[in-house]
């Protein structure tokens, strides 16, 4: 017997917040602070890209924008709108590029991509418009362009670490029955 379209909705709403919530856990449980921006290094990443694999670009997206973003609610505040954003693209690029039944290139590819927006984002982010909005909003008066290739290193690795779990993951959960 085939699933409602009514219970394929809700199956999605609670894949969707069930994966929120391990990308807020995964953010918040594992804080290894990276003193030169004050930003931090997380496992958050994994789900974002997990859920994206798993479930397309707008459960992955959700789950990046997300997430993540409510973990920087919790001590971060300033890191709210470049996490929300930059892990949104990451989760919705993601998505888009390993869609149903990809090849492990294909879902290799995505990752990679994945890691890019990440760390470009974030550098985006620390570099240009966090400085730009501080001149206005003194809150955002965090982090500048040296900083923010500090923290390229630290965001690569946390991009790439993410990537090999969320990539086990997939390979785990793709093989269930549909």
């Amino acid at each position: 017997m085939k699933p409602s379209n009514q219970m394929q909705q809700l199956f999605r709403v609670g894949v969707t917040v069930a994966f929120i919530t391990l990308a807020f856990l995964g953010t918040t449980v594992i804080r290894i602070p990276i003193p030169a921006t004050g930003g931090y290094f997380n496992l958050g990443d994994t789900f974002v890209m997990a859920a994206a694999l798993l479930y397309g670009p707008l459960v992955g997206g959700a789950v990046g924008m997300v997430g993540p973003a409510l973990a920087d609610a919790v001590g971060f505040p300033q890191f709210i709108l470049a996490t929300g954003v930059v892990k949104g693209i990451e989760g919705l690029l993601i998505g888009l590029l390993s869609r149903r039944n990809a090849s492990t290139g294909r879902i290799l590819l995505a990752l990679a991509v994945g890691i890019v927006v990440l760390v470009g984002g974030y550098y985006l982010f620390e570099a240009h418009i966090y400085p730009l909005l501080a001149k206005r909003i003194p809150f955002f008066g965090v982090t500048d362009r040296a900083a923010a290739l500090i923290e390229i290193g630290p965001n690569f690795l946390q991009g790439g670490l993410s990537a090999v779990i969320a990539f086990g993951i997939w390979k785990v959960l793709s093989r269930r029955p549909a």
